[in-house]
């Protein structure tokens, strides 16, 4: 098993880019998820990335402001882990850390794209048909996750179109 540190900072655009291409092949920017990065900004406090011992990039994770009418929150993702580093924990590390990070007086939930069983591990379950993006998607692959558990009734009471929110950075 491959060693890695987790570090809260930003990758490298060029390096991000070329992680994210490798991970998710040049579709990625088709995804729904993708309309609420554009015109966004990013919260690079909760940025995480994954160094492996000889400083090379094996895995990033990035978190932007989005809403629901207005209950403020985050979009996860993405996640992306260096295919030679995938089974080894990696994307649990920088999920894991970067969830501990938030500011649960900023925001109430985390919302995503992506396969339940995988991200069940981090507190996230199926969100309310209530909730939608702005793009088609399979509603068993859109996952909410509260910030705090006193976010949990509110996260059940959500209900609304999810829109990106640049304001909140």
């Amino acid at each position: 098993m491959t060693q890695f540190n987790i570090l809260a900072q930003s990758a490298a655009p060029q390096a991000l880019a070329d992680l994210l291409n490798m991970a998710f092949g040049p579709g990625r920017l088709a995804r729904t998820a993708e309309r609420l990065r554009e015109g966004n900004h990013r919260i690079t406090a909760y940025d995480r990335v994954a160094i492996s011992g000889d400083g090379r990039l094996k895995g990033a994770i990035s978190f932007w402001p989005v809403r629901v009418h207005q209950t403020a929150g985050l979009l996860l993702g993405p996640l992306a882990v260096h295919p030679d580093m995938q089974g080894q924990g990696v994307g649990q590390a920088l999920m894991q850390d970067a969830l501990a990070a938030i500011d649960v007086t900023r925001f109430a939930f985390t919302v995503l794209v992506g396969d339940l069983p995988y991200y069940q591990k981090a507190g996230f379950g199926v969100a309310s048909a209530a909730i939608s993006l702005p793009g088609p998607v399979d509603p068993q692959r859109l996952l909410l996750r509260p910030s705090a558990a006193q976010d949990a009734t509110l996260c059940a009471e959500l209900a609304g179109m999810v829109r990106r929110a640049p304001e909140l950075c």
